[in-house]
């Protein structure tokens, strides 16, 4: 089991939809549309050291372009570090709220 430390953020990136066009228009394989540049991922697990508080399955915002990916044990992973969050979208906080 992967346990981050040094402020990261073990998380899991939404997968991506294959690009289909209803015009039948053809394009080319290494297309890629532009992306926004923040994305809501869930929280795996993170560092002791995070200067603020997450839950397991929480949601956070983040600066796509600063996602790092690394092998471990043979599967890819995703960690961010913590200044790279923008907000914290908490199970905990939409509990209460109707």
């Amino acid at each position: 089991m992967f346990k981050p430390v040094n402020r990261y953020i073990y998380i899991e990136v939404p997968k991506t939809k294959p690009i289909e066009t209803l015009s039948g228009i053809v394009l080319p394989d290494d297309y890629k549309p532009k992306e926004e540049r923040h994305s809501v991922v869930s929280v795996v697990d993170w560092s002791k050291d995070l200067k603020f508080k997450l839950c397991e399955g929480d949601k956070i915002v983040v600066d796509r372009s600063m996602i790092e990916e690394a092998t471990v044990d043979g599967e890819k992973i995703s960690l961010i570090l913590e200044n790279y969050v923008l907000g914290v979208i908490s199970h905990e906080i939409n509990a209460g709220k109707t």
